[in-house]
């Protein structure tokens, strides 16, 4: 009798959903504040800069992805471009360590929600959620996709609600747009300024992460050659563009100071207009932060189980449960990490963890198919300038937050 193996289940409209969920998670209802906190009315565009650099990021997933449709795509990609097993195991446990510290932001800012309908300790909220994420995850890679994608058209529910009753100021932009876009830096004042845009775009870059992790389902993919690249390119695109509108009604609604202080960022916006829906974002809010985490822990266990069954981690993690088809021993594993960052760390601090270590393996991603195209003859060697100056973006602006980080 052979061995349980992953299920091909998921289509391309379950696929993007499963991506543009995790990425609107974090990035609406959780750090948007932030982000304006830091940039003030310049948050749009902290939010564009970094779509930019997560664009030339995702065209190398997509492209990857359609080459090496496989779980743990990261550490595939790696050991095909530079044939180093010790690089692509050390870039698999970044990647792990990814999905656990978003996985911890997004449960500390489940916390932060929830506070406005109920007040509990958060070891206890924390607790809770991590078992509830967990149960999900292990169920099955059909019933949590789904679930996941369920609460992602709640999430576009809530951020259609916030835009139809805040919508109208950007109605404004024709008159105060100008003030909007920051100057070039030609002095040390407006030189701060893109120091701030740039703190800020690198918070932000954590509200991208997402697509990156479809590329994990590979092996639960069907026609993942045709649907992996579609799919990621979509979620993308539909995120950066809701990013940037969401950012545009908060800076124009709230003073940014207040946005920065808040918990519940997206309640404070839409309790400006109407209390009674600012009760209903808070709800949404809490789903879709829960989403989020729960497709991080999808993520996680399916790189575990990847690297597993390459060798590349212990053995015993690559089991697959003959129930539930999906690999619970690694999930569990996975599920008591979070638990314990979530409670160590506070939100910011983990979410420029976060920033940081994706950023690394953004670069080595995209330096990865700069390789894979160097290889190759003829055109596919002028292709490889996309990849080349993606990877260069990304180790930019870990450069410029390389300090700031663990401030």
């Amino acid at each position: 009798m052979s061995a349980p193996q992953l299920k091909r289940s998921l289509n391309l409209p379950l696929l993007t959903l499963y991506g543009l969920g995790t990425i609107l998670g974090a990035g609406v209802y959780v750090l948007v504040g932030k982000v304006a906190g830091i940039t003030g009315i310049y948050a749009p565009i902290a939010f564009l800069v970094a779509a930019v650099i997560a664009a030339f990021t995702g065209f190398a997933y997509a492209s990857l992805s359609k080459r090496f449709p496989r779980s743990a795509g990261e550490v595939v990609y790696i050991n095909q471009a530079f044939a180093k097993p010790w690089l692509g195991r050390a870039i698999g446990w970044l990647v792990i360590v990814t999905g656990v510290v978003s996985s911890a932001t997004l449960i500390n800012g489940f916390a932060g929600y929830l506070s406005v309908f109920i007040t509990l300790p958060k070891l206890i909220a924390v607790t809770l959620t991590s078992i509830a994420i967990v149960a999900v995850a292990c169920w099955g890679i059909v019933e949590s996709v789904s679930i996941a994608a369920i609460v992602t058209t709640i999430e576009l529910a809530g951020i259609l609600i916030v835009l139809a009753l805040l919508g109208d100021v950007l109605l404004t932009l024709p008159d105060i747009g100008t003030t909007l876009i920051p100057p070039l830096p030609k002095d040390l004042g407006e030189f701060t300024t893109w120091q701030s845009i740039m703190l800020g775009a690198f918070l932000a870059f954590y509200a991208f992460i997402g697509f990156e992790d479809m590329v994990n389902v590979a092996e639960e993919v069907k026609n993942p050659e045709r649907n992996l690249p579609l799919g990621i390119l979509a979620a993308l695109a539909m995120a950066s563009l809701l990013y940037v509108l969401v950012a545009l009604v908060a800076v124009l609604s709230l003073p940014a100071e207040s946005l920065g202080a808040s918990k519940s960022p997206m309640v404070s916006l839409v309790a400006t207009k109407s209390p009674g829906a600012a009760n209903l974002i808070g709800m949404i809010s809490l789903v879709a932060i829960i989403n989020g985490a729960l497709v991080q822990v999808i993520m996680g266990s399916r790189i575990i189980y990847g690297m597993a069954s390459q060798q590349l981690a212990p053995a015993a993690l690559a089991h697959i449960a003959a129930k539930t088809q999906t690999p619970v021993r690694a999930t569990v594993l996975l599920g008591v990490i979070i638990w314990l960052f979530a409670v160590w760390l506070p939100l910011v601090t983990l979410a420029k963890i976060t920033s940081f270590v994706i950023i690394i393996v953004f670069s080595l991603v995209n330096f990865s198919l700069a390789m894979i195209y160097w290889r190759e003859t003829g055109s596919s060697r002028i292709k490889a300038l996309i990849p080349l100056f993606g990877g260069a973006l990304c180790l930019f602006l870990l450069a410029l937050q390389s300090i700031d980080v663990f401030s």
